[in-house]
């Protein structure tokens, strides 16, 4: 009887759930992360009570002309939203800042100037680090699939996100951090070209997907349009980073009707590419599905991400593809 994919790593349902230790370690990880990205934002709030430390009064504070969009932001108005405000409506707002809250603190203006902005600065933190948790996924997935291709001998190209012009490059001598901006990565498996992608528009589908498979060279991936070819998709998945058990379901049930309707939409092309599901918050109850899925060829492939066996086998599995 042929082995499936999936169960050179696991054995039975239990095997996905996340545990309480890989909770709490999520949540460290999460945190540590959150505590590093903040570094910014108080190394400026530090740079505005110093700018902000030669005026006497609150009212000199609009004396000081490169601070300005500083008090701004302590007023309330995000960057976003000043894009709709006049230079009087600007005024006006740090106007009141100054009346209603810097000069009820007396002398303590500046520290008081300062916790505000730092309160905006914060809600600004808050909004980037609810869309860290699937960076940080799929970060750690491209890691685990660089390390299969290093141990495999494979060389490989990779895709930098920050290259709005689609350039493949060429697999560096130094690889450090290279996971924080890879969008792609593209190898050679028995001289057959493969194309990893993240986070793409699927037209058949008519949705984003988080993981797709192409079998074709990286250079004709965009030239060729290959993402408009079914043909092409070797494999599509969903890839769920959120560490919090609360939401744990939720995230399935989206990734479960998006892999439905991804097997559905191909099905009616005669086609049927493998599908995969790696999430961070399994709950027992998701386990039970996602395994009745495996054991029934519904999904092709599974991983819990917080554990890293299961990571580096799904990887080891995908490569060789």
């Amino acid at each position: 009887m042929t082995t499936k994919a999936f169960e050179k790593h696991l054995k039975t349902a239990n095997d996905l759930q996340t545990t309480y230790a890989e909770y709490r370690a999520g949540f460290i990880a999460f945190a540590l992360e959150k505590n590093k990205r903040s570094t910014p934002y108080i190394e400026r709030a530090r740079a505005l009570k110093s700018a902000a430390s030669s005026a006497e009064t609150p009212e000199e504070l609009l004396e000081i002309h490169d601070i300005q969009d500083a008090l701004l932001y302590a007023s309330g108005i995000s960057d976003k939203a000043k894009k709709f405000l006049t230079d009087v409506n600007k005024k006006e707002s740090i106007e009141n800042l100054i009346e209603n809250f810097l000069k009820p603190a007396g002398d303590e203006f500046i520290d008081e100037l300062v916790f505000r902005y730092l309160l905006f600065q914060g809600d600004s933190l808050g909004g980037s680090m609810r869309n860290i948790a699937g960076a940080l996924a799929q970060q750690k997935l491209t890691r685990s699939i660089i390390a299969a291709l290093d141990i495999a001998n494979i060389p490989y190209k990779w895709l930098d996100s920050r290259n709005k012009k689609y350039n493949w490059l060429d697999k560096p001598e130094d690889d450090y951090d290279i996971e924080i901006f890879a969008k792609g990565i593209s190898w050679n498996h028995n001289g057959t070209p493969r194309t990893l992608v993240y986070n793409i528009n699927v037209p058949l589908v008519r949705k984003n997907v988080d993981i797709c498979l192409f079998d074709c060279e990286p250079d004709i991936y965009v030239s060729q349009k290959i993402n408009k070819q079914p043909k092409r998709y070797l494999l599509l998945g969903e890839l769920k980073g959120g560490i919090d058990p609360a939401g744990a379901d939720e995230h399935w049930k989206t990734a479960n009707t998006a892999l439905s309707r991804i097997r559905d939409k191909f099905q009616e092309k005669g086609l049927r590419p493998k599908t995969i599901f790696i999430g961070a918050a399994i709950e027992k109850s998701m386990a039970i599905e996602i395994w009745n899925q495996l054991q029934s060829d519904l999904l092709t492939n599974s991983a819990n991400l917080t554990k890293a066996e299961q990571v580096s086998s799904l990887c080891r599995w995908l490569i060789h593809l």
